[in-house]
């Protein structure tokens, strides 16, 4: 199982990436000193969506979708779900 995710960083940003491990995956960001490069700088990061896919590449293919989201439209996601 693979999960499509987005988090809200400190400065208000929005991050979205793929995982098969949310609660690993949320520590990694916030606390990892090598992993997470975007986040790293904009630390506390809060998970604010997440979707489950079947395998990696459906989630590859929904993280695309979701990164050609306007900013906007990433909070309506968001505030749907």
């Amino acid at each position: 199982m693979y999960y499509t995710y987005i988090l809200e960083c400190s400065d208000g940003t929005l991050y979205t990436g793929i995982t098969t491990d949310i609660d690993r995956r949320l520590l990694e960001h916030n606390k990892s000193p090598k992993w997470a490069k975007y986040t790293r700088v904009r630390r506390p990061v809060t998970l604010v969506y997440s979707e489950k896919s079947e395998d990696k590449s459906l989630a590859s293919k929904r993280e695309y979708q979701i990164k050609q989201l306007t900013r906007i439209q990433k909070l309506e996601l968001i505030k749907k779900s």
